[in-house]
């Protein structure tokens, strides 16, 4: 028996739709399995986020750049100290002649040090003044606190360290320091006034 036209057209075009569906369902599943395409980065103020051009020490971090006077450095590790209900940052640096720190603290008031590690020094805290090269130092702050590794510290990526700081008439800084019962080290400080450094934020953004 013949088949009527009209079955011939209602089979053809339902295999029209058919193949029209599939291939709608094709371009779909492409669309979905490519990657979308990421508009370039403007270009942006590194300091524009704190609306200030010397930049926030607070918000140092490993990766920033730093200029001091005549010296540049990057930062390549930070810790993160707490003790109680105070928080400070201890960030180090690599510059010529050795390994530095800035150290960071709002008591009320931001607070700044700039530190030289003395490993010659066989200097102890176990007083309440301390003698070096001629200058007595007398005890203003003692404790123990938490830390937390960013970067390189040469630190474990948490631990707990002792501390006590001293101070000289002349505004001198004397700190000793030991991390998880280690022995104690010695670093010798000046006081860093807010306009004294420039942070350079890092064009790194952990966002992009």
């Amino acid at each position: 028996m013949n088949a009527s036209p009209t079955l011939f057209l209602l089979v053809a075009v339902l295999a029209v739709v058919v193949v029209a569906l599939l291939v709608v369902l094709l371009r779909r599943r492409s669309a979905q399995g490519a990657p979308a395409a990421r508009a370039p980065r403007a270009p942006r103020d590194p300091f524009g986020d704190i609306g200030e051009t010397g930049g926030d020490p607070r918000s140092l971090r490993a990766g920033d750049m730093l200029e001091y006077g005549a010296e540049r450095a990057w930062v390549r590790g930070t810790l993160r100290l707490s003790e109680g209900g105070a928080v400070w940052a201890e960030h180090f640096i690599e510059v010529d002649g050795g390994r530095r720190w800035l150290s960071v603290e709002e008591d009320p008031d931001l607070q700044m040090a700039l530190w030289t590690g003395r490993p010659d020094l066989e200097l102890t805290p176990h007083g309440r003044t301390v003698e070096l090269d001629g200058v007595s130092y007398r005890l203003t702050e003692r404790g123990s606190a938490s830390y937390r590794s960013e970067g390189t510290t040469g630190l474990r990526a948490q631990g707990g360290m002792d501390y006590a700081d001293y101070e000289a008439a002349d505004g001198s800084l004397l700190s000793f320091e030991r991390f998880d019962h280690g022995r104690w080290e010695a670093a010798t400080g000046t006081v860093v006034r807010r306009g004294d450094i420039t942070v350079y934020p890092s064009s790194a953004d952990p966002e992009a």
